[in-house]
């Protein structure tokens, strides 16, 4: 069995916040894993989803199973690489020559697994493919194989997007419901009032005047129960889980996820140490920050990306700053549009810019950019400081 992956607990919790596990199939993840056999031309290739018990097939080509136990999962020992596992001869490596795979039905001796993995680093598994034979891939194989994974991360992102966004508008809703319910005390006092000074007056025409504000007034009560009511009906998800913790857990898990990946392109990555305590959701923190560094990674060839954080009075700023190609200025205001890229020529959807603004947002955290063709760019995040922070 394979050993946990070092950030095992938040792996789980990303591989969770895609709402994937145990969905029905789907043409388009199938079409995905039908170009892996052939142009791999293996028999099985499947898109793997490890949890905690159970690498989960959300696509499965040439085998009935959608889901095998943790101990048997070659994908699992996958999530441990860089970017990619290939096992030319199962019987010959000790990690799989005994696992019911390999020595039962199917008889796997081949696989082949490029990594999914989140913007912000952590692997959920593999697009995969299998041969009850041995034998090795081409170069082409293997870069058409993580082509393919880089497709059902897109398309797992933009899952994500759209359930970030409908939990954004159910908070709108919320806030609608609250201010519903907050501005009528107080209109209806108005009304009460307004009705005291009518009783008072002697001008019949006066009277008539306030009769029409006080109608008004009660017409907006009853709009502003409606508007309560009809937002309460689309309340669902929760609102952030605000909580005071050490933003050092942050940088660590930054570390942790992108360290290998700097260092594939020879590039440093520089975390500076931080005592700073900070409120807000560790986990939403955790994929602004991971998505900034791991996108200054994207665009930065030479040099490194530096991430700190400086104090200044009640906040805390955590920066990102890399030494790359920068943001011509024309840019910097559409860069956290959803689905626009800096570089139309590289990967993904470009939603990792416009998934930190929304989530940002969600926390009301402020967002800044700063960027420099001849420097590179700035990103900051401003965050409340927690009370108790030294």
């Amino acid at each position: 069995m394979a050993q946990l992956h070092a950030n095992e607990s938040e792996r789980l919790q990303a591989l969770r916040s895609y709402g994937i596990l145990d969905t029905a199939v789907e043409p388009s993840f199938d079409d995905l894993t039908k170009i892996a056999s052939y142009v791999c031309q293996t028999p099985i290739a499947l898109i793997s989803l490890v949890d905690e018990h159970r690498q989960w097939f959300k696509s499965a080509l040439g085998t009935p199973l959608r889901q095998t136990p943790l101990d048997q999962s070659i994908c699992a020992h996958a999530l441990l690489e860089h970017s990619f596992l290939e096992v030319e001869d199962t019987t010959k490596d000790p990690r799989f020559d005994c696992n019911p795979l390999v020595t039962g039905d199917p008889h796997v001796r081949f696989y082949a697994g490029a990594l999914l993995r989140t913007p912000d680093g952590l692997p959920l598994g593999t697009v995969c493919v299998l041969d009850d034979k041995p034998r090795v891939l081409s170069a082409e194989q293997r870069d058409v194989l993580a082509a393919l994974a880089r497709q059902v991360m897109s398309q797992m992102e933009f899952r994500r997007a759209l359930l970030l966004s409908d939990r954004l508008q159910r908070n709108i809703s919320r806030l609608m419901a609250v201010a519903g319910h907050d501005l009528k005390q107080p209109l209806q006092v108005m009304v009460m009032a307004i009705d005291r000074i009518r009783g008072k007056l002697t001008d019949a025409k006066d009277r008539e005047r306030l009769g029409y504000a006080i109608d008004a007034g009660m017409r907006m009560a009853e709009d502003l129960d409606r508007l309560a009511e009809t937002s309460v009906m689309e309340v669902g998800y929760g609102a952030p889980d605000l909580k005071s913790f050490a933003v050092a857990d942050v940088f660590q898990s930054v570390l942790a996820n992108w360290r290998l990946h700097a260092e594939s392109k020879g590039l440093e990555l520089v975390v500076v140490p931080s005592k700073a305590k900070v409120v807000s959701d560790p986990a939403m923190l955790r994929a602004i920050i991971g998505n900034l560094v791991g996108n200054a990674i994207k665009y930065t060839e030479r040099g490194r990306v530096l991430v700190g954080c400086r104090r200044h009075h009640h906040a805390v700023t955590i920066e990102v700053l890399d030494s790359g190609a920068g943001i011509a200025r024309e840019q910097q205001a559409a860069i956290f549009d959803a689905f626009h890229q800096i570089d139309p020529t590289s990967e993904g959807l470009g939603l990792g810019l416009s998934i930190v603004r929304r989530t940002a947002e969600a926390l009301g955290h402020d967002i800044e950019v700063k960027s420099d063709l001849a420097r590179g760019s700035h990103f900051s995040v401003r965050v409340p400081l927690a009370a108790n922070s030294d």
